[in-house]
């Protein structure tokens, strides 16, 4: 039997990252993974392969509507769907290889096998029993999928089966209108797929700043996504020829229906902690599934904590990842800590749409006095001079204070800029402290200097 300091259930995200610190920080550590490859749903069969896919499609639709505009003339090139996928399977395997370099680098043990706790301060993998001062549960999350649909990862999917469909599909269907449905969804249409996208609720992207996700469902409708909001799907079924979805519409009760070659459920993703024993542990549970912890990651049960998506909080990689440095700093004797109000979110369409802190909506439910700085892409040179001049910035500060409270883009690049304000946020910075600091031009990033300057007396070129 092995002891260490820690061991880390899940390779994921928030396992490896929180594995490698406590390395780092002078902990004999292991980390349980069973599947083949760490990295976990992220790096296997999540974001990092749908970016992967997205990247390839945005190049393709890129050379279909812009290439002859710029002057670069020939022939169109034609989707060789295996080669795509091997392309995908290649970053795969480059990203999930990396993680076992930096395990052996800072002599972090993979312990391979799905791994469960028989009682506090043990760790069962296999048939091998190991024992730790601390254990830490990283487990991730699993798709959640609504009552009475039947995945079969062929012709009804998740966003495993999405990933590996053997050709690309004529039409599809999807159900959610979240990140992982858009995403997959902007995917195929760019392949020349027909996709319908069916949502509860009556406007995409839920708990995303209502204006912006107006604007990126107008924009996404032109790319050729078709929706249907506010519907209730009724029945899932398999047929001869793909599936067939039903819904009701819940302001008149009416129904609909369509079929198509390959339905994606994407109605979000719940914890995943089946197999480890928790309720034999006497381990209290959360809502929703999640696992309960106190503000330093720990469970009710001594020496056992958890982190990323087995506890409350957004489904976010780098919301596990930042909670796995936190808890290794914690393990270690030292300090460490989440800043929950400043976790970005993104989705990787084209354009991209990044949020920080708080939106109009939340603000006004606050009762917060607030100003809204607001700059559109059309004005920024360099978003133009490449085709993306669709979207704007959006920032919100305090009134009288001037402190940025949140802020909201759609637009090129909105993925990496948003971190600008993340930076700012963390500081306590004000809109005129952005405004008042050099941008480089042309640069897609002075898109949001201009939001800030539109906070105070008013952006330059709008």
């Amino acid at each position: 039997m092995a002891e260490f300091d820690v061991i880390v259930i899940g390779g994921g995200p928030g396992g490896y990252v929180c594995a490698i610190h406590c390395a780092q920080l002078g902990l004999k550590t292991a980390c349980v993974e069973g599947r083949d490859a760490l990295g976990g749903t992220c790096l296997n069969v999540g974001c990092i392969p749908s970016k992967a896919l997205l990247n390839a499609t945005h190049q393709l639709h890129e050379v279909h509507e812009n290439f002859e505009k710029m002057g670069l003339m020939g022939a169109k090139p034609k989707v060789d769907w295996e080669r795509m996928l091997r392309y995908k399977d290649d970053v795969i395997a480059g990203n999930t290889k990396g993680i076992e370099f930096l395990f052996k680098k800072n002599k972090v043990t993979w312990l391979k096998g799905w791994g469960s706790i028989p009682e506090a301060g043990k760790v069962k993998v296999g048939d091998e029993v190991h024992s730790a001062k601390n254990i830490v549960i990283a487990t991730g999350s699993e798709a959640s999928v609504l009552p009475g649909i039947t995945v079969d990862e062929e012709v009804i999917v998740t966003s495993t089966g999405a990933l590996a469909l053997p050709k690309i599909p004529k039409s599809m269907v999807v159900i959610g209108a979240g990140v992982i449905g858009l995403e997959m969804g902007s995917v195929y249409a760019r392949l020349g797929t027909e996709v319908t996208v069916v949502e509860y609720l009556d406007a995409i992207t839920p708990g995303m700043d209502a204006e912006v996700a107006r604007s990126f469902q107008k924009i996404l409708s032109k790319q050729g996504l078709k929706f249907v909001l506010g519907a209730a799907v009724q029945v899932v079924e398999r047929t001869k020829k793909g599936a067939k979805v039903a819904w009701k519409l819940k302001k008149d009760d009416s129904a609909g229906e369509i079929e198509a070659d390959v339905v994606l459920v994407a109605t979000g993703r719940k914890p995943y902690t089946a197999g480890l024993g928790l309720e034999a542990l006497g381990v209290e549970m959360g809502p929703r599934g999640t696992v309960k912890t106190d503000s330093h990651f720990a469970t009710t049960v001594a020496g056992l904590y958890a982190i990323g998506d087995a506890i409350a909080g957004p489904m976010l990689a780098h919301k596990a990842e930042d909670e796995g440095m936190a808890l290794a700093e914690i393990l270690a004797g030292k300090h460490g800590h989440v800043n929950y109000d400043v976790i970005p979110g993104v989705v990787y369409t084209t354009p991209e749409v990044a949020s920080v802190g708080k939106t109009e909506e939340q603000l006004k439910e606050e009762g917060r006095a607030y100003k809204v700085g607001k700059f559109s892409f059309m004005g920024n040179a360099r978003a133009k001079a490449v085709f993306q001049s669709d979207g704007f910035v959006k920032i919100l500060a305090d009134k009288d204070s001037d402190r940025i409270l949140g802020c909201h883009i759609i637009g090129p690049g909105a993925g990496d800029l948003i971190h600008e304000i993340c930076v700012a946020m963390e500081f306590g910075a004000s809109a005129q402290d952005i405004a008042l600091t050099c941008h480089a031009h042309p640069t897609y990033s002075e898109a949001v200097r201009e939001a800030a300057l539109a906070c105070g007396l008013g952006a330059i070129h709008a």
